[in-house]
């Protein structure tokens, strides 16, 4: 018999997996573990394979249960498919000459690089224009902020690397042409997810007591 069900009486296994564990139960042991050891990976370090159909679903699964105040969905995806990767690298080297006309010819190859790295790749959109109920601006965008974590927390828990990237050429209006953006939406990040080739070491976290004060 293990030591699990070996349980003193009066109390259940689950409530003795908490005291062996200093009142942690295993569920949040896992999350603690699953936080803290969450890396953002460039895209230049994510290789094939992808996740599949099926753990792409549960990655917007996990998106979909972030806090929304007013059942708004203030925040919407943009897949973009191996076969759509030209039409964002051309954006990428179009927004570049834009804000540059002396962008060197290496640098326009560099910016269109960025489009192919990652196996894949999405727009994650912020839905700040008017709505009912009026729910303000900074909430949305918090809102959005989690589901962007829940998506980067589940593909870690699949062992995939991602990281979020951004870049001036976000808010161009060659890239809101692209993904159709509606007014009052605004392009957040994108978000990328592979097969880590090389992780770094374990970033310092802050102290709680650095950031944390009582009224």
């Amino acid at each position: 018999m293990s030591q699990l069900t070996q349980c003193p009486v009066g109390i259940s296994p689950l409530e003795l997996t908490e005291v062996s564990t200093g009142g942690l139960t295993q569920e949040a042991i896992f999350a603690e573990t699953l936080i803290a050891s969450r890396q953002n990976i460039l895209p230049k370090h994510l290789r094939a394979p992808g996740p599949s159909t099926l753990q792409i679903e549960q990655l917007f699964r996990a998106a979909a249960a972030a806090p929304d105040h007013g059942q708004l969905r203030p925040w919407r995806f943009v897949l973009v498919p191996e076969h759509k990767r030209a039409d964002l690298a051309e954006v990428f080297a179009q927004a570049l000459v834009d804000r540059d006309a002396s962008a060197s010819p290496q640098q326009i190859t560099a910016a269109r690089e960025k489009a192919y790295r990652a196996p894949l790749l999405m727009l994650a959109i912020a839905r700040l224009g008017p709505r009912e109920p009026d729910i303000a601006m900074l909430e949305r965008m918090v809102s959005l902020g989690c589901a962007i974590q829940n998506i980067l927390l589940s593909a870690h828990s699949m062992a995939f690397g991602a990281g979020l990237t951004s870049g001036q050429a976000l808010p161009s209006a060659r890239m809101r042409a692209l993904f159709k953006l509606q007014p009052g939406e605004q392009a957040a990040c994108f978000i990328n997810v592979g097969t880590a080739s090389t992780r770094k070491p374990p970033s310092l976290r802050p102290e709680p007591a650095e950031f944390v004060s009582s009224l």
